[in-house]
């Protein structure tokens, strides 16, 4: 018996060493695999199946299962879209890279609210909600049963109770601590509940190293949001560890809006298998009209849409580069785009946090800060609460506020979602509330770095070792 198990783990480390070789993004990634898995079977095996694979499975195959109804609906909205759409030609020089990527483009007739920390976001969601006529589509990442949870659950059970169609989409890691009971009263109401499910299918049982990261929320297709608060009380900086919470979204009216709905709907398709009736008339924001396009990335396609989107955006600044990372973990294409806009002389402001929930993340960003040194970039720490924020200003017209970090996960690992604000007047309020930041952050001084300890620096270049599967 043990003499099979032996040899059973040894065959599975040969055949997933080959197909490491053959499908590993990096080639350091593939040897690393190869090599651990070829060596140290009873530990690189089991590693290999959750953390090895570098695509989501399956999600292309339950499309296609359903083929000719989607393509009916795809082209029905996109017909509805088509006057509101604005030709790559007549947006920003990134706008046709950004389309081919996310399939989606630039809209007009849009309105955008800046909504800055957990307060002015929940209010104004929880007001979203109790306007809701016919369904609310309410995606989050994480979930808590807390104070914040369980308003959030009475408002939506509320609207169930009065009629309205409600669908509720999390995460299992991020949501891991939410009870059944919770779910179960949601379910009890007549609200619609699921997690993501990335494991469905015999092909994608361990598919767990995967996450649905993304944080929306779409009333009525009339109105949306979308940025980086989760449900739960830490964001409303009521926890003592982490307070002042740090975090920004963005309330969405306008065309867009169908094109957030319309990324809430296909990951509600995968986890449910169900298709909702849904309304998909653009509806013009009156008196406003600014330009904006959603950006859905994932690890579905052949290509990594998020890295690709921020070097895009990186290589099109010709003045400013102004952005907040919590976890400041590039690659090295990303690395090469910051490099590149420094000497372009590009002003770049990169702000993190001064307080990190999690050690190994925290630790790697100085290796990255220490390897842009001698650029002119300016660093910064914020220090009154946890800094949450994904958000982006580039030249004084184009911003945005969404839900990837600055990281290996949220490049290729995460679903994720960003929002893309083509418009001066909104890039003042975003520079404003940088600036703000600003203020209550403390200048890291890359050279200084080499001065700390010895086992400091010992740490940060094990955590950046370690920041491919952070």
């Amino acid at each position: 018996m043990i003499a099979g198990i032996v040899t059973a783990f040894y065959l599975a480390g040969i055949i997933f060493a080959i197909e490491a070789a053959m499908t590993v993004r990096t080639s350091q990634g593939a040897v690393a695999w190869s090599v651990s898995l070829v060596s140290f079977p009873f530990v690189a095996v089991p590693a290999y199946l959750v953390l090895g694979r570098s695509k989501f499975e399956g999600m292309a195959e339950a499309f296609e299962s359903r083929a000719d109804e989607f393509d009916g609906l795809l082209a029905d909205i996109q017909s509805r879209l088509d006057p509101w759409e604005i030709p790559p030609g007549e947006g920003p020089s990134r706008h046709a890279a950004m389309t081919r990527l996310s399939k989606l483009q630039l809209t007009r007739g849009n309105r955008v609210d800046l909504l800055i920390n957990g307060q002015a976001t929940f209010d104004s969601i929880l007001s979203g909600v109790a306007e809701a006529r016919d369904y609310i589509l309410f995606q989050f990442y994480m979930i808590h049963d807390d104070g914040l949870g369980r308003r959030v659950k009475q408002a939506l059970i509320d609207r169930a109770r009065a009629g309205v169609r409600v669908y509720v989409l999390y995460d299992e890691i991020g949501s891991k601590g939410l009870p059944e009971s919770y779910v179960e009263e949601l379910r009890a109401a007549g609200v619609e509940v699921s997690s993501f499910k990335p494991t469905q299918g015999a092909r994608n049982r361990f598919q767990l190293n995967f996450r649905n990261h993304r944080k929306m929320v779409v009333v009525d297709g009339r109105m949306a949001w979308v940025g980086g608060h989760n449900v739960g009380d830490e964001y409303l900086g009521l926890d003592a560890d982490f307070s002042p919470w740090r975090d920004t979204h963005v309330r969405l009216e306008g065309p867009v809006v169908l094109q957030l709905q319309m990324t809430i709907l296909g990951d509600w398709y995968w986890a449910t298998r169900q298709l909702p009736e849904m309304n998909w008339s653009p509806q013009p924001a009156e008196g406003h009209d600014k330009k904006v396009m959603v950006f859905p990335f994932g690890p579905t396609g052949p290509f990594e849409t998020a890295s690709l989107f921020f070097v895009t955006a990186l290589n099109s600044a010709r003045e400013r580069i102004w952005l907040s990372a919590p976890y400041f973990v590039p690659d090295a294409a990303v690395m090469k785009a910051l490099q590149l806009a420094a000497l372009r002389g590009v002003d770049i402001r990169i702000i993190t946090t001064g307080k990190g929930d999690s050690l190994p993340v925290y630790l790697a960003a100085f290796h990255y800060i220490r390897e842009l040194r001698g650029l002119g970039i300016k660093f910064y720490a914020y220090k009154p609460g946890f800094l949450h924020e994904k958000v982006m200003l580039v030249d004084d017209y184009i911003s945005t506020v969404g839900t990837p970090n600055f990281d290996n996960r949220s490049f290729r690992l995460n679903f994720e979602v960003t929002s893309v604000i083509v418009d001066k007047e909104f890039a003042r309020e975003m520079k404003a509330m940088f600036e703000a930041d600003f203020a209550h952050a403390e200048n890291i001084d890359p050279d200084s770095l080499d001065e700390r300890s010895l086992w400091w620096r010992i740490g940060v270049q094990l955590s950046r070792l370690a920041a491919p599967v952070l």
